[in-house]
């Protein structure tokens, strides 16, 4: 079972894809590491940006998603181009996105210590964590 794990970061969709053989995780490398929107207020922007990331979903036979949650209020809210980000992969057609609360990701690593391969880059590992959460918990 494969699945791809995202975190968003400022205007970037931040990608890993992990897959569970046998009880072990392993990464997936890609050579799309994340996808970037520009200046969302611009219409034809979010629309480019919503066709990479179904291009990439279908080139690489995607039909899991798990996005690491951003907090709406407080200190560490994400800002409004993260919820249009997260909102354009749940509209994706034929794909099961989940989102995971950073705790829930946290104790899952706690629980299974996930490995942090080294073909993967550092900003990737909480994306990578998400998609291993995913994997371990259903």
């Amino acid at each position: 079972m494969t699945i791809c794990g995202i975190e968003i970061k400022g205007s970037e969709a931040i990608i890993a894809v992990a897959s569970l053989d046998n009880q072990a995780l392993t990464h997936v490398a890609l050579s799309t590491k994340k996808i970037a929107l520009e200046d969302d207020d611009e219409a034809a922007n979010v629309k480019a940006f919503a066709a990479q990331v179904q291009a990439f979903v279908q080139a690489n036979a995607i039909s899991r998603i798990a996005i690491k949650k951003r907090s709406k209020k407080g200190e560490f809210a994400g800002g409004p181009t993260t919820f249009k980000i997260e909102g354009v992969f749940q509209l994706l057609d034929g794909v099961e996105v989940t989102l995971l609360s950073p705790q829930t990701i946290n104790a899952q690593n706690k629980k299974h210590t996930f490995e942090l391969p080294a073909t993967l880059n550092k900003y990737q590992h909480e994306a990578y964590k998400a998609a291993c959460s995913a994997l371990v918990k259903k």
